[in-house]
């Protein structure tokens, strides 16, 4: 080997000498930076470069950074169960969005008072500055050395299995074991099969946390045993770490299942089953009011409304393709009149019927049919969460037919459509995402699926949003644009979805005749606005905490009386507002004015009209908003002027 290699570094062209590792070249401290990326791929601080090497820093700081310490976190954590709870076996341990968390096949659930036992070892094996120690092994010697771990000789066999998470522990080529040595004796402390990378040292892990405990199936599938899932958090610093704790701490407070019942909006009644919600009267406002301002916005823009069934026969998803790619995401089917049917999953095939119904002329087009279509998907009963992931669901959707020559200012004009309705909602610091084919699971050409990619990237980049690439997360027919919406307390959650598809209009054999008298087909876009009205729902709510801006809040105005003497006049007021389209309850209950007050704040109404003797004498009101501030003596028709103008603009008050 000759003494000297050239590397690059920092854009730079670099001379080191041989056996110099990553850490070594880029002075790294384990602290700061704590991993390298050689040649775009993610390496530890302790592999040894070679020569024509471009050797990148990944810092703590970066997701990617991150992700790395929250694995290492996870090996920490199995050590110390393991070594607590001998006869445990390991499971998987992947790092997750703000945190990590690893599966056990243990005796008994763990108590949170094991939790807190795991805890302490964890921070005792951090202290200690055990070294991750990389060795690769042949299939033979890691079933050898994990003869006694039978899940993960289960994962020797998978070689880089289907499972995004599995793919941390073998990878997809040479397998390798990791190795927690002691520092200053170099004694194995513990192992594990794992890919990689890892930080150089457990003092490398600058802050974690556990979270909580509870069942998870092996690889995800009912059949297979249930196991221990422990969850924990980790990240850069105790400060970033305090800062998602408070977060977590705010998301609870707003957790739209509690706030949905303290407000009575909606409920979960047991004999409906899981997933499947209904929607109390104020909830049913909300909704009304939700779906009333979409319908207005897509009259404007020139689309159609069309219905359609529920259910629908075999053959109709055997054509769109559903039953090949999306059949664990369907109701098993129903035996009627020797037909087999299904409740729909996806309104896009019935409205290709719509479509084909009859011939298309060119000049039809684009043809935009939009639907508040009720769609059911079996989501396992694991990942089903209060309106934000349901079994039933009320989708606005879309699909327009346009021309090729169409496509992409109707896109951009279709996006721009998108973005300001989510304005309109009180949303407004979103970034796109860009999920691209998977290669496993796609209809259609290359040629095609390349075209309908960069239209959408051209479209998306139009808008100077921050654009990220999801590779491999689009749907078989084709990609698509999501909006990512971070709501009041930081959080993301995808909302509007935008797909180009080339493939379900050749499928369905849909024509439309050109100009030029030829026949020619259309080229189809799926979208939807909310995505679900039941989960757009579930984020305002979360978003607003349940106190709704005053054109979403179900009851925009309540008149508190300070005596029964003063409830006619209120009444009145009431009588006026309605005449303005507002909202409004008069609270004749027998409760003292106080408890009123303290009743409307709880309900988080927007607006108290409170009255008595002054008021009246001179023709006002006292005006409380729902942060505790009044303003007395205001005459009644100043009241209902600022209200319906708060209502009309749908400001926040």
């Amino acid at each position: 080997m000759s003494a000297e290699l050239r590397i690059t570094l920092a854009g730079a062209e670099r001379v080191v000498a041989a056996g110099t590792t990553a850490g070594d070249a880029l002075e790294a401290d384990g602290r700061t930076v704590i991993a390298a990326r050689v040649n775009g791929e993610a390496r530890d601080l302790a592999h040894q470069v070679a020569d024509g090497d471009v050797v990148e820093p990944i810092e703590v700081s970066s997701d990617e950074g991150r992700a790395i310490v929250r694995h290492s976190t996870a090996h920490v954590m199995a050590q110390a169960v393991q070594e607590l709870f001998p006869g445990a076996k390991l499971g998987i341990g992947p790092p997750v969005e703000n945190g990590f968390y690893y599966d056990f096949d243990v005796e008994q659930a763990f108590h949170p008072d094991d939790l807190k036992r795991v805890e302490k070892r964890m921070r005792e094996i951090v202290k200690q500055g055990q070294l991750f120690s990389r060795r690769a092994v042949s299939d033979d010697e890691a079933r050898e050395e994990l003869a006694g771990e039978p899940y993960k000789l289960e994962l020797i066999g998978l070689k880089g299995g289907s499972l995004e998470e599995e793919s941390v522990e073998v990878g997809a080529g040479q397998l390798t074991i990791y190795d927690n040595l002691d520092p200053k004796t170099g004694e194995l402390c513990w192992k594990d099969l794992c890919r990689g990378p890892h930080v150089p040292s457990t003092r490398s892990i600058p802050a974690f946390k556990l979270m909580r405990s509870g069942g998870a199936y092996w690889r995800g599938s009912e059949k297979n045993p249930q196991l221990q899932r422990i969850y924990g958090t980790a990240w850069e610093s105790r400060d970033k770490q305090d800062d998602y704790l408070k977060m977590l701490e705010e998301a609870e407070k707003r957790d739209h299942r509690k706030l949905g019942a303290e407000l009575d909006l909606f409920s979960f009644p047991d004999e409906l089953g899981s997933g499947l919600a209904v929607f109390h009267p104020k909830g049913g406002v909300i909704r009304r009011v939700m779906e009333d301002y979409s319908r207005r916005k897509h009259e404007e823009a020139g689309y159609e409304f069309v219905n359609t069934p529920h259910i629908t026969k075999e053959k109709l998803y055997q054509v769109s393709g559903h039953l090949d790619w999306y059949r664990d995401g369907m109701f098993p089917p129903m035996e009627l009149e020797g037909a087999r049917y299904y409740l729909k999953p996806m309104n896009c095939p019935m409205h290709n019927l719509i479509f084909r119904a009859r011939g298309r002329s060119y000049r039809e087009l684009p043809l935009r049919l939009f639907e508040f279509g009720t769609v059911y998907r079996y989501e396992k009963s694991g990942v089903v969460h209060g309106l934000t992931r349901v079994r039933g669901l009320t989708q606005d959707d879309a699909h327009i037919y346009c021309t090729r020559e169409e496509m992409r200012d109707e896109l951009a004009s279709l996006l721009r459509f998108v973005l300001d309705l989510l304005r309109d909602y009180g949303l407004d610091d979103f970034y796109l995402e860009l999920s691209t084919k998977d290669p496993e699971k796609f209809v259609g050409s290359d040629d095609a699926w390349e075209e309908a990619t960069e239209t959408l990237r051209e479209v998306a980049e139009s808008e100077h949003l921050e654009l990220v690439l999801d590779p491999g997360g689009a749907a078989f027919y084709g990609p698509k644009i999501s909006v990512q919406v971070r709501d009041a307390i930081g959080r993301t959650w995808q909302m509007s979805t935008i797909q180009l598809d080339f493939n379900l209009p050749e499928l369905f054999e849909l024509e439309y005749q050109a100009a030029d008298g030829t026949r020619k087909q259309p080229v189809m876009i799926h979208r939807a606005l909310f995505g679900s009205i039941e989960r757009f729902f579930g984020v305002m709510v979360e978003h607003y905490a349940g106190a709704f801006p005053p054109w979403l809040a179900p009851v925009q105005v309540v008149g508190i009386p300070i005596a029964d003497a003063h409830i006619p006049y209120l009444q009145d007021v009431a009588k006026k507002l309605r005449e303005r389209g507002i909202r409004i309850e008069v609270d004749t209950a027998d409760d003292r004015m106080q408890k009123k007050i303290r009743n409307a704040q709880k309900s988080k109404v927007p607006f108290m009209l409170l009255a008595g003797d002054d008021d009246i004498a001179n023709g006002a009101v006292s005006f409380r908003y729902r942060s505790g501030e009044q303003k007395n003596g205001v005459p009644v028709e100043e009241a209902i002027a600022e209200i319906v103008n708060a209502v009309e603009r749908r400001i926040q008050v």
